[in-house]
C-alpha cells in the first residue's frame, strides 16, 4: 500500500481532526490574509488621498467594477474548481482533482485575456458608464487602462489560491494574499511619493504585486508542495468537469457581477445627488466592507474546505458541526466589529482624507451601512454551505439575494425619495432581509443532515 505524501496528510486531516482546532486552523489564516489584503487597500487609499488627492479616490473606485469582474472570473473558477477538489478528495478521488485543477488554469487563461482585450477596445465607453465623468474622468481612464493588464494574472492568483486553501495549505493561501499587499504598499511608496508618478504610480504598483503573487503561486504548485500539478494532458478540456466549474463558478462570478453592478449603480446616484464628494464617501465605505468585516470573511473562507471535504467524505456529523461552529464564532465577532465601527465612526473618516465634507458624509454612512453586521454570518456562510457541496442553484440565489435581488432595486426606490439618506438605509435593510431568508433554507438543509445515515465516520460521538 502506497505512503501518503505530506500534502495527502493535510487533505486527510480536514475529515479527521476536530472542527473547532481546524476551523481556527483553516479561518485564522485565511482571515489574516484578508486582512492584510484589506489594510492594502485601505492604506492604498489613504496613500492616494493623501498624495494625489479626492478626485483620485473617486477615480479609483470608479475603475474597480471592471477589474473586480474579470478579476472575480478567476475567483469564481477558483472556488467552482475548488469545491470539486474538496470533495474530491474527501472521496479519495485525486484524479479528479488534478483534472480539474487543470481545467481551471486553461479556462482561467482563456476567458480573462479575451475579456481583457474587450476591456481595452472599450475603454472610452466603460470609463463614464461607470461613473468617471467630469474631473474623474482622467485619472480613472489612466488607472484603468494598466491596471487591466495585470487583471489576469490577478484571476490566475485568484484562482490558485483558493485550490491551495481547498487542499488544506492555508498558510500558503495566506502568504499568497500578503505578498501583493504589502508589495503594493511599498510600490505606492516608491513610485506615488518617491517618483511622483500620481494615478500612473498608483496603477503599476497594484499591477506589478499582482505579478508578485503570482511568482509564489506558480512556485507552491511547481515546488512539488501541492497533490494537484497537473500534467499536460489534463489541461484539455473535460466538459463534465467545466460544466460543473461552470455551475459553481456562476454562483460566485454572480456575486461579483452584483456588486459591479452595485458600485456602477452608486456611483451615478451618488455624483447626481452629492458630486465627487459623495462618490469619494462611497470609495472609503467600500474599501471599509472587506476591512471591517474580515474575520467573518476569514471564517467563510475556512468554513468551505472543511465542510465540502466532509460532504465529499458522507461525514454528515462534522458537516452540521462545522457549520454551527462557524456562525457562532462568526457572529460573536460581528458584535464586536459593530460596536468598534459605531463609536470610531468619525476617527476611521478622519484618517482617510483631509476634507471636511466627506468625512461628515462617511461617519454617518458608516454607522448606518454596517447596522446588521452582528448578523451577517449567517446570511454569508449559509450561502457558502451550498457552494461547498455542489448545489449550484441555491448557492447562486442566496449569493446573489443580498445585492442583485434586494439592495441594488432598495437604493434605485429610497434614493429616489430620501436622497443619500436613502443610499446608506438600503444596505442594513438588505442585510437583515437577506439573512432572514437564508437561514431559513440553512435550517431546512440542517434538517435534512440529521436524517441521512452517517457513513464511513472515524468519530462516533458528538464532540466534532
Amino acid at each position: 500500500m502506497a505512503t501518503p505524501n505530506l500534502s495527502q496528510e493535510k487533505s486527510a486531516l480536514l475529515g479527521t481532526e476536530s472542527i473547532p482546532s481546524l476551523l481556527v486552523k483553516q479561518a485564522v489564516p485565511a482571515s489574516i490574509g484578508i486582512l492584510v489584503m484589506s489594510l492594502n487597500i485601505l492604506v492604498d487609499t489613504i496613500f492616494v488621498g493623501n498624495w494625489i488627492g479626492s478626485v483620485a479616490i473617486a477615480a479609483i473606485n470608479v475603475v474597480l467594477p471592471v477589474s473586480f469582474f474579470i478579476a472575480a472570473l478567476g475567483m469564481a473558477i477558483g472556488i467552482g474548481g475548488a469545491s470539486i477538489i474538496s470533495r474530491a478528495l474527501g472521496a479519495d478521488d485525486r484524479a479528479k482533482a488534478k483534472r480539474t485543477f487543470g481545467n481551471q488554469l486553461s479556462l482561467t487563461i482563456v476567458i480573462t485575456t479575451v475579456l481583457v482585450i474587450l476591456g481595452l477596445f472599450f475603454i472610452n465607453d466603460l470609463v463614464p458608464a461607470f461613473g468617471g465623468k467630469g474631473d474623474i474622468f482622467e485619472p480613472a481612464k489612466i488607472y484603468y487602462r494598466i491596471v487591466l493588464y495585470g487583471v489576469p494574472i490577478l484571476a490566475l492568483c485568484m484562482m490558485g489560491n483558493n485550490v491551495i486553501r481547498a487542499e488544506g495549505a492555508p498558510k500558503h493561501a495566506m502568504i499568497a494574499m500578503m505578498i501583493p499587499s504589502v508589495g503594493n504598499l511599498l510600490l505606492d511608496y516608491i513610485l506615488i511619493n518617491r517618483l511622483d508618478m500620481g494615478m500612473e504610480g498608483a496603477a503599476w504598483a497594484t499591477t506589478v504585486s499582482y505579478g508578485l503573487c503570482f511568482i509564489y503561486i506558480a512556485w507552491f504548485f511547481l515546488s512539488g508542495r501541492s497533490e494537484l500539478m497537473p500534467s499536460l494532458k489534463q489541461l484539455l478540456p473535460d466538459w463534465v468537469i467545466l460544466k460543473e466549474i461552470g455551475g459553481l463558478g456562476f454562483v460566485t462570478l454572480g456575486r461579483q457581477a452584483t456588486t459591479s453592478v452595485l458600485y456602477l449603480i452608486l456611483n451615478n446616484i451618488l455624483f447626481e445627488l452629492g458630486g465627487e464628494d459623495s462618490v469619494s464617501a462611497f470609495g472609503i465605505i467600500g474599501r471599509l466592507m472587506m476591512f471591517a468585516i474580515f474575520p467573518v470573511l476569514g471564517i467563510t473562507q475556512g468554513f468551505l474546505p472543511i465542510a465540502g471535504y466532509n460532504y465529499g467524505a458522507q461525514q454528515w456529523k462534522r458537516v452540521r458541526a462545522v457549520i454551527y461552529t462557524s456562525i457562532k464564532y462568526a457572529c460573536i465577532l460581528g458584535v464586536l466589529i459593530f460596536v468598534l465601527l459605531f463609536v470610531f465612526a468619525s476617527e476611521i473618516a478622519g484618517v482617510f482624507i483631509d476634507n471636511q465634507v466627506v468625512i461628515d458624509q462617511t461617519t454617518v454612512a458608516i454607522r448606518i451601512v454596517f447596522f446588521a453586521v452582528p448578523i451577517i454570518a449567517i446570511q454569508l456562510i449559509g450561502a457558502a454551505y451550498y457552494q461547498a457541496i455542489g448545489k449550484a442553484l441555491p448557492a447562486f440565489l442566496l449569493t446573489t439575494l443580498r445585492t442583485g435581488i434586494i439592495l441594488i432595486p432598495l437604493l434605485l426606490l429610497l434614493s429616489h425619495y430620501y436622497g443619500i439618506d436613502g443610499v446608506w438605509i438600503s444596505f442594513p435593510i438588505a442585510d437583515i432581509s437577506s439573512t432572514i431568508i437564508t437561514a431559513y433554507f440553512l435550517w431546512k438543509a440542517m434538517q435534512k443532515l440529521y436524517e441521512a445515515p452517517e457513513k464511513n465516520n472515524p468519530l462516533d460521538t458528538e464532540e466534532v
